[in-house]
């Protein structure tokens, strides 16, 4: 046997021998089967991108209170950039892009998560010769950070 499948081999049990799973979808709990999912911005996209990660994780989302077994509550929603360095001409170089969220989550009877608050960041260079590109590499990024703030918040419920 060569030594690349035997490291390969070797490297495949000790994976498989300590425990790693790869994360699938979140398990939900019970009480979050319809859940009702409270924010002042219906257009966001960290709004948007919960609602298909709800989904994707079995939860049915509900449009009136009445009828959810529990309450997601968007508490606050921001993005934003911020210039992070400045060239010798006073020239913005380097911008950082964030994304805050503040969430909890209700039953009638009790709190299942309370007040959080998540800020996910990422940076970026900028170069005025290429603007469009630089827009739209912001905007990805934006995406990007939304994907893992829902990632993370489906964790902290299958958590719960």
């Amino acid at each position: 046997m060569s030594s690349y499948r035997l490291s390969i081999l070797f490297l495949c049990l000790a994976v498989a021998g300590c425990g790693f799973q790869l994360r699938g979808t979140a398990s939900i709990p019970p009480e979050l089967t319809k859940i009702y999912v409270s924010a002042e911005s219906r257009q966001s996209l960290f709004y948007r991108k919960l609602l298909d990660g709800l989904r994707q994780s079995g939860v049915e989302i509900v449009i009136a209170p009445a009828s959810a077994t529990a309450t997601f509550s968007i508490l606050a929603d921001l993005t934003g950039q911020r210039v992070l360095s400045v060239s010798a001409r006073n020239v913005p170089r380097e911008f950082e892009v964030f994304y805050t969220v503040e969430y909890r989550v209700e039953t009638s009877e009790k709190t299942l998560l309370s007040s959080r608050e998540q800020t996910l960041t990422r940076d970026y260079t900028w170069n005025e010769t290429s603007v469009l590109g630089k827009e739209k590499e912001e905007q990805l990024l934006r995406e990007a950070i939304v994907d893992d703030l829902v990632r993370v918040v489906l964790i902290q419920i299958s958590d719960l």
